[in-house]
C-alpha cells in the first residue's frame, strides 16, 4: 500500500457523521463531507458519479446499498484484463450488481460505501 493509500485511509476513519451535505444536481444524491474528502484527495470523482448513476437505479430494490470497492489480485489483473471491481449490494450479501473496471487510478486497493435515502456516506457516517 503506497503511502498516499495510507494517509488517505487515515484520514477517512476521522470523519464521524457530517453536517454538510453536497449535491450532485444532475442525479439529486448528496454525500457527505468524508465523501467529498475521498473524491479530493484520492482524485475521484469519476467514482462518486458512477456510484450515484448505479444508486438511483437500484435504490429500488433496497433501501440501504452498501458499495465495494476491490482492487484484483495482480495475477487476476494479468488474467482477465480488468483492475478492479465495484459491488453493489444490499447488505445482507445480496449481490444486485457488479461493474469491472479495465483501469482505475484510484490509489486504495479496498474502500466500503453506504447509500441511504439519497446519501453516499462512509461507513463511520453513518
Amino acid at each position: 500500500m503506497s503511502t498516499q493509500s495510507k494517509q488517505i485511509q487515515e484520514h477517512l476513519q476521522r470523519f464521524c457523521g457530517s453536517e454538510t451535505a453536497y449535491t450532485i444536481p444532475m442525479f439529486n444524491i448528496r454525500y457527505t463531507e468524508g465523501v467529498k474528502y475521498l473524491a479530493e484527495a484520492a482524485q475521484c470523482y469519476w467514482l462518486i458519479t458512477d456510484a450515484a448513476v448505479i444508486t438511483k437505479n437500484l435504490k429500488h430494490k433496497s433501501y440501504f446499498l452498501v458499495i465495494y470497492f476491490k482492487r484484483f489480485s495482480k495475477e487476476v489483473q494479468a488474467r482477465f484484463h480488468k483492475e478492479a471491481q465495484i459491488t453493489y449490494a444490499d447488505g445482507n450479501g445480496t449481490i444486485l450488481f457488479q461493474q469491472d473496471y479495465e483501469l482505475t487510478d484510484l490509489p486504495l486497493d479496498e474502500l466500503r460505501l453506504f447509500f441511504v435515502e439519497d446519501m453516499l456516506m462512509l461507513p463511520n457516517e453513518y
